[in-house]
Order: C-alpha cells, then structure tokens, then sequence
C-alpha cells in the first residue's frame, strides 16, 4: 500500500487546514490513521478510523477541533483540523494498519505510511 498525503500549511491560529491521504495499491479496507511529530518530540497519535465501520478515536489534545473521516470511493481519508493552535504545529503523517480493520493508536500497528505533511499554525 502506498499512500500520499498533502493539504498542510501554514495558518494562523484559529484557523482551519484539511489533510488528505491518498491510498493506492491493493484492495484497501486497513484501518487507517494520523500521527504527527514535532521537532524535538516523539510521534504522536492524533486520530484513527476503522475503514469499514467508520468508527473513530482522538487524542484528547485534538478530540472536538478535528475530525477525521474517509471516503472508500476514493480510497482517501482526511483530517479536517479547526481552530488549529501553535501546539499543533509538527510534520503528520498518514498511515495504514498492517493488517486489521480498525483504528489503533499504537505505531507499531502500522505497516504502511505516508511521506508526512508539514503543518505550522502561528500565533
């Protein structure tokens, strides 16, 4: 599985930026999710969605601001981020299970990710 993701930015605290996560390669149905990383600090889990069900989990440092969701049309997923905030800032990266259907917040559990896209929310 190969995935490719885009939409991050930079923006103004408050404001809003929506990741995309391209997915291609084999018939798809992994659980999927978003991590981020900033400078200086270990990865994180910021959100995850079960392919199938659609159920989802948040960080509780993002739960009510972002939402996460996909399209199996597509084979794409999303995280729509709003009222962003300077601790938001870091590199997220999409990634896939490798193997399962839902959500994890464990990296470890992925087998597949993307190459990262930068997002820098400024006071």
């Amino acid at each position: 599985v190969q995935l490719q993701a885009s939409g991050g930015g930079l923006v103004q605290a408050g404001g809003s930026l929506r990741l995309s996560c391209a997915a291609s390669g084999s018939t798809f149905s992994r659980g999927m999710g978003w991590f981020r990383q900033a400078p200086g600090k270990e990865r994180e889990f910021v959100a995850g969605i079960s392919w199938i069900r659609g159920s989802t989990e948040y960080a509780d440092s993002v739960r009510g601001r972002f939402t996460i969701s996909r399209d199996r049309a597509k084979n794409t997923m999303y995280l729509q981020m709003n009222s962003l905030k300077p601790e938001d800032t870091a590199v997220y990266l999409c990634a896939a299970r490798a193997s399962g259907t839902g959500w994890s917040r464990y990296e470890l559990d992925y087998g597949s990710w993307g190459q990262g896209t930068q997002v820098t929310v400024s006071s």
